[in-house]
Order: C-alpha cells, then sequence, then structure tokens
C-alpha cells in the first residue's frame, strides 16, 4: 500500500479488523462523478462533464468489483471509455500493467500522479480523467451507477440498471447481498479467528439459500428487468467455484449445488457484453497468487465449468 505517496512493500490483504477479528474493506478516496453536464454528482466536487474518449478505465479481470464497471460499459454502450486491464497476479508492488501506461509500470503510480501524499490501497477499479490527468471514482458502486445515467445521451438507452421505480428495492437488496455474499467470501476468506470465519460463512450459505428460491421463477432478481443488483450478484457468483469455494473455505456446497442459481449464472452469461467481461484464468491465477492464502502459489486444474461454456 501507499504511505504518503511512498509505496510499502509490506502488503498483506488484510488491512484493517474488526473486534472479532474479521476483515473490514478500505473505504474508497476518490468519489467524483461523471454527469451529463459536468455539475457535482453525489459525492465530491464537480466539473467531470460527459465526454468522448476524456475517461480510461483500469481494471483486473480477477476482481468482483472492477468486473462490475466492465458489465455496465458494455450493457451501455459505453465503449469510448478506453480501459486497461491489469495482470491477474499481484505482485509486491501491487497491481501491474502487462506493457506501461502513460510511463506507469504499476497502478499505484496512478494514485501519485491524482495525489501525490496519498495514503491507502491501490486498489481497482480505477476511473481516470485524461484531460484533468486524475482520478474521478475508484468506487465500484459509484462507477456503476454513473455508467448507467452519468453519460446521458452518449450512452445506450434501452437497458436502465437503476429504474425509478425499483431504486428503494435495488438498494435493500443490494446492501444484504453485499454484507452477507459480496463481502461476505471475503470475511470468511480473510478472517483471522475461527468465530469471524464462521459467522460470515453462515452470511454465505444462508443469502445463496436465500436467493436459489427467489430465481425459480423470473430471469433475474427483479423479474424480466436486469438490473444493477443482478450485475452485483453476478460477479460474485462466477468466482464462486473457481475461487471461493476452495481458497475462502466456502465450501458447504458449489454453486453448482443450487440448481435456480447455476440457471441464473447462465442467463446472465448469455446477456450479450457480459461474458467478454469473463476470464476464469485470470480469476484463478489472481485469487491462487495471494500469498497469505497460497503461499505456494500453486493453482488448481479445477473445477470443470464446461456447462456454463468457460
Amino acid at each position: 500500500m501507499l504511505v504518503n505517496g511512498r509505496w510499502s512493500g509490506d502488503w498483506h490483504p488484510v488491512q484493517s479488523t474488526d473486534a472479532k477479528g474479521g476483515f473490514v474493506r478500505q473505504t474508497s478516496g476518490f468519489r467524483n462523478w461523471i454527469t451529463p453536464d459536468g455539475a457535482p454528482g453525489p459525492t465530491g466536487e464537480g466539473g467531470f462533464r460527459a465526454e468522448r474518449d476524456r475517461y480510461h478505465l483500469f481494471v483486473a479481470l480477477i476482481c468482483p468489483w472492477a468486473s462490475r464497471t466492465l458489465i455496465a460499459r458494455a450493457l451501455k454502450g459505453l465503449s469510448f471509455i478506453s480501459v486497461s486491464v491489469l495482470e491477474p497476479t499481484v505482485t509486491d508492488q501491487g497491481w501491474r500493467f502487462p506493457d506501461e501506461w502513460n510511463g506507469a509500470a504499476y497502478l499505484h503510480e496512478i494514485y501519485t500522479r491524482a495525489a501525490p501524499g496519498y495514503t491507502g490501497r491501490a486498489t481497482v477499479p480505477v476511473l481516470w480523467d485524461k484531460h484533468r490527468k486524475t482520478i474521478v471514482n475508484n468506487e465500484s458502486a459509484d462507477i456503476l451507477r454513473m455508467f448507467n445515467s452519468g453519460f446521458g445521451s452518449l450512452a445506450e438507452s434501452t437497458i436502465d440498471l437503476y429504474p425509478r421505480h425499483l431504486q428503494a428495492e435495488i438498494d435493500e437488496i443490494n446492501e444484504r447481498i453485499y454484507q452477507r455474499l459480496n463481502n461476505g467470501v471475503y470475511r470468511a476468506g480473510f478472517a483471522t479467528t475461527q468465530q469471524a470465519y464462521e459467522e460470515a460463512f453462515g452470511d454465505v450459505f444462508g443469502m445463496l439459500d436465500e436467493l436459489e428460491p427467489r430465481l425459480a421463477a423470473g430471469s433475474f432478481l427483479f423479474g424480466d428487468a436486469l438490473t444493477e443488483a443482478d450485475v452485483r450478484l453476478f460477479v460474485t457468483l462466477i468466482r464462486f467455484d473457481a475461487a471461493y469455494h476452495g481458497l475462502f473455505k466456502c465450501n458447504l456446497r458449489r454453486l453448482a449445488d443450487y440448481k435456480n442459481l447455476s440457471a441464473y449464472l447462465s442467463r446472465m452469461l448469455a446477456v450479450p457484453g457480459i461474458r467478454e467481461t469473463v476470464s476464469i484464468d485470470h480469476i484463478k491465477r489472481g485469487y491462487y497468487s495471494i500469498k497469505a492464502l497460497n503461499p505456494n502459489g500453486i493453482v488448481p486444474l479445477g473445477p470443470d465449468l464446461s456447462d456454463l461454456a468457460l
């Protein structure tokens, strides 16, 4: 992580814990918003107007949070936002570029270009403003939502990931899925006590058990309407059997053991633009490169995901 703008190589995935030894996620440090007219968004400052070819997205295909933004970019037709895909394995200097990006070899250099004295982890996704040469936002939930509505007429209008009539229900289910499943798998994998692990484990499978009957009736979480809640759920489910089941000790059941969730996963992959955001190779290589969890770096050959054509 960065400390006052200087890279510290003593990296560990668990930067903070609660009183029970549970994993606590870092709060995102850049919270500006792109808007159609450049006015301020819900947080941060204004001046980030929606324009073609102005913004750049840094992602890693291992990362579910970054993959949220890639999916929204595809669904909303925002191909004019350029993309850099980082190497899947985390190095001693964090995320690395396959080829230098404007003279930068590591993502932490992008952070210090935006804030020379930055302290914190250099995480993905990062939304960069090529005109002002700064980070707009590094919070995936914000970027997902601004890709849906922040580009106005420049974006695809046939898909609304956050329709007004469903917003309260989307917010409610997002919160439960995030706490119990999206972040629940990390709370299990990075727990530092048995109690914290068992609580997270119970949340993960409690949430999967709750979602299984819900997805028996409709195509998506809200019937036939594909929303941001589906995007947020999908990115965890697609990684479950490949990484979380084994490496993160979420091994009560596989996702493949859930009939309706498996069918839902296939439906999501069939939505144009989503399959291209998934790389099981990057996911496995990336997660199994975390030395704190897998010190020998051995990547398992399984699981067999041929049913998903991945």
